[in-house]
């Protein structure tokens, strides 16, 4: 496993590579890394010759600095974990790598769409800005054929995949499977934040989603959300954001029949950390 830090090297890095026409996959995290992301990689492997993961916990997503602050950045860790899953080439640079003009930086605003200022984008106005800015400077300096990310992140995903659309980009966005713990709840890097109340309080969210998932045939929509609500909103410790249906393309609500595309999508604070979920209703 090669570690390189600069965008030079990881381009020396890959250009035999890329003159061997080898099929090069990315896989950008932000570090603290878990099972989930190790899902990501494995499953690289199988569509992509290279795999390149990234670890650069992005300033411009961050829309609270004590968020950005606090950041689990276990590097130790996470070198190991990349090593044991045979990750080809690992891409590490520095803040002023990536933003040259740090701390100030460059002007950034695309048409990402009206979802982007729903649901998410709604609590954490311009993350998805800055969540884009840095995947397309990491498309720039990898350009793979292929780039996985987590369902959990299911807004992101769409977003990037806008992203890719508005610059006509020939790259395969490609939505992983959530990867949860045996209890059920879905694996996250701020999941180190949970005390063991909090962990056993979060429970509710995965549950709440299944409820949703196995009672949407059989109650009406308003009813089978009203009821899943209940179950967050009577859990202590646990103080709910939002909890809806959406259309997977739009994310605008759908308020009668579910369709091949429906996702169920959660986010509450539960003690003092911030979660978010989801379920593929089809």
């Amino acid at each position: 496993m090669e570690i390189v830090h600069t965008i030079s090297a990881l381009k020396v890095l890959l250009s035999p590579f890329k003159k061997a026409k080898s099929k090069v996959a990315l896989v950008p995290t932000m570090g603290a890394l878990h099972k989930g992301h190790r899902s990501l990689i494995e499953i690289a492997q199988q569509q992509a010759e290279i795999v390149v993961c990234s670890i650069f916990v992005n300033p411009t997503q961050f829309t609270d600095p004590k968020d950005l602050e606090k950041y689990p950045r276990p590097l130790e860790h996470d070198i190991k974990m990349l090593e044991d899953a045979r990750c080809n080439i690992v891409f590490m640079p520095t803040v002023k790598e990536m933003y040259p003009l740090f701390p100030n930086i460059e002007n950034w605003h695309i048409d990402l769409g009206s979802a982007e200022f729903l649901l998410e984008g709604e609590f954490r106005k311009g993350h998805y800005q800055g969540v884009t800015q840095i995947v397309k400077k990491l498309f720039d300096a990898v350009n793979p054929a292929v780039a996985f990310f987590g369902q959990k992140d299911f807004q992101q995903v769409l977003m990037i995949k806008n992203m890719v659309k508005f610059f006509n980009l020939n790259v395969e966005i490609i939505s992983c499977p959530i990867i949860r713990e045996e209890d059920g709840l879905a694996m996250s890097s701020r999941n180190i934040h949970l005390s063991v109340t909090d962990k056993k309080n979060a429970l509710v969210l995965s549950k709440a989603l299944h409820y949703v998932k196995n009672h949407i045939s059989e109650i009406n929509l308003a009813d089978v959300l009203a009821n899943a609500k209940r179950m967050i909103n009577t859990t202590d410790g646990v103080e709910l954001d939002y909890f809806t249906i959406v259309d997977g393309d739009t994310l605008m609500p759908i308020t009668n029949r579910i369709t091949e595309n429906s996702v169920v999508l959660v986010a509450a604070k539960v003690g003092k950390t911030r979660l978010i979920d989801n379920m593929l209703l089809a």
